[in-house]
């Protein structure tokens, strides 16, 4: 069998209607991602090397909500979280409340490798990350202009949001500003999920959380089987309200119900985001036989399907099958 990857910038599309300044660079970006991913798995690294290097560059983007995009809390600060898995051993690593950490994914990696735990937080994550000598910046870094006119926008209308890239319409009062469907194109969280030519699988999720959010609010991305998992049967990064996904154990169920109702990978998919309120969770997987689900998770989403070279609406994420 071949290899195959998979990975997403968030839980929506990126809309056509977009000024081509700000739609452009955020489909390069997913474009370049997606080529560091192949040349690494066509160099043989193994899928956990792979999907660390792709969430790394996707952090390094300020176009997603990770790393140097990610949105603020309601306290104007930056709380970044991401979390790592791998299938053959279940080994995985998880961070929240990081303010100067520049790749969370990879810190994340370190604290299944180097410590006895899976979850640190807060201080404590950003102790170990100076113990080991990751690269940090002062939190100025990662507070961008964009993110705090989006975290006034969100208070304004007072509502905790996925991230977006289109103003919030002005409306005369906070109520009716409240009902504007969605308000925005819910652009948030990145992750990677790749298996190589051997079956062996990996998962990486990564994020800002939602703008506005309470200052120490812990999303899906971090938490093994909610935002991410993997096992020798798929790999799995979610993306979308992490509440959603914390209740719904989404990450997990999609191996469980493969593994015990029988389900091909895009069955499962379908089932288990079926069983989360419309609108509210996404996905991107890849089997231990290289399947990606290739089903519509989430309306008006887009993936690149590199080998035509072109956009289609799909399970907002992209992909390649060798």
């Amino acid at each position: 069998m071949g290899w195959a990857i998979a990975l997403h910038g968030g839980a929506g599309d990126i809309p056509l209607s977009l000024p081509p300044e700000l739609r452009l660079p955020r489909e390069a970006s997913l474009r370049h991602c997606l080529d560091v991913g192949i040349a690494a798995l066509k160099a043989h690294k193994h899928p956990l090397d792979v999907v660390e290097l792709v969430v790394r560059e996707l952090e390094n983007h300020p176009h997603f909500n990770a790393g140097k995009g990610s949105v603020l809390t309601s306290s104007g600060t930056v709380e970044m979280e991401a979390s790592i898995m791998d299938g053959q051993t279940k080994r995985c690593g998880a961070v929240s409340g990081l303010s100067t950490v520049v790749n969370a994914v990879s810190l994340a990696r370190l604290v299944m490798e180097k410590t006895p735990h899976i979850y640190l937080g807060f201080h404590g994550a950003e102790a170990f990350a100076r113990e080991q000598g990751v690269e940090t910046a002062d939190p100025s870094y990662f507070v961008t202009p964009e993110n705090i006119e989006r975290l006034k926008q969100a208070q304004e209308a007072n509502r905790v949001q996925i991230d977006y890239t289109q103003p919030i319409k002005k409306e005369p009062n906070v109520a009716a500003a409240a009902r504007i469907p969605n308000g925005d194109s819910q652009i948030g969280t990145v992750g990677c999920v790749a298996v190589d030519s051997e079956g062996n699988l990996a998962s990486a999720t990564s994020t800002g959380g939602l703008v506005n959010k309470m200052a120490g609010r812990i999303g899906d991305s971090p938490i093994i089987g909610a935002g991410t998992y993997a096992n020798h049967i798929c790999a799995v990064s979610a993306t979308g309200k992490g509440e959603a996904m914390i209740r719904g154990t989404v990450a997990r169920d999609v191996a469980a119900v493969m593994e015990f109702k029988g389900l091909s990978l895009k069955e499962a998919a379908a089932y288990v985001i079926g069983q989360v309120p419309p609108g509210n969770a996404g996905l991107v997987a890849v089997s231990s036989t290289g399947e990606t689900p290739r089903c519509t998770i989430l309306p008006e989403c887009f993936v690149l399907l590199p080998v035509k070279m072109d956009i289609q609406r799909f399970p907002y994420g992209i992909f390649q099958l060798k």
